[in-house]
């Protein structure tokens, strides 16, 4: 009798003792690897300098005055607007008036703009609608407000803009609805300016609560 007691027992202790093996190794698996990738975010940074448009590829107020396209010329845009595109040189336009196959505004329309900013709120840097804040962002006073930018920006956004290659593709990401854009995750939190292209911060709703106060 006491030979089977004592087998049972042992049975029990050997399956309990694999159970909690299991479990542990498997807890220290997958948050090891959070951990892993938690530290590769926060560490990424920039291999190469970031390519700022010279002053000598800015037209001058007076020159977009008096502009023609060049047929040499071929542009990057922001290629998903319905109605408006923004290409890499601070253009705005209608869709109609994209130029193919160089993927330019037709700057020769009257209805294309350069560097504008309309739609945009020059207090919070944010804007109503995404091309508008793409060109606004391009313009060359902005370069100082965007490298401050990049030197505050932190934890999973640094991973996106270490790997940005230029002024344009800066821009593109920088306007793009991101996480401080909105309250509760489901909510602009500043009604229809939700573009930004300055430094946001994030909604008291998505900051870490610890006994009640926001921190």
């Amino acid at each position: 009798m006491w030979p089977r007691f004592l087998g049972r027992r042992i049975l029990y202790i050997t399956i309990t003792l694999l159970a909690l093996i299991f479990l542990l190794t498997n807890l220290l698996k997958f948050g090891g690897l959070r951990a892993l990738h938690a530290d590769n975010v926060l560490t990424v940074q920039r291999t190469r300098p970031l390519i700022w448009r010279t002053l000598q590829e800015h037209l001058l107020p007076e020159e977009s005055q008096n502009r023609t396209n060049d047929r040499d010329i071929h542009c990057r845009n922001s290629v998903q607007g319905r109605d408006l595109l923004v290409d890499d040189r601070g253009f705005l336009c209608r869709r109609e008036h994209l130029l193919l196959p160089s993927n330019c505004c037709d700057i020769e329309v009257p209805e294309t703009q350069y560097y504008t900013c309309d739609t945009c709120n020059t207090t919070t840097h944010c804007c109503d609608i995404y091309e508008y804040c793409v060109s606004c962002c391009l313009h060359p006073s902005k370069r100082a407000l965007l490298e401050l930018v990049l030197r505050t920006i932190t934890g999973r956004q640094a991973a996106v803009y270490a790997h940005v290659e230029d002024h344009f593709e800066l821009c593109l990401v920088k306007c793009r609805t991101n996480s401080h854009s909105v309250a509760h995750e489901n909510k602009y939190r500043d009604g229809m300016p939700k573009y930004c292209y300055g430094q946001t911060e994030a909604h008291e709703s998505q900051r870490e609560v610890s006994g009640g106060v926001a921190r």
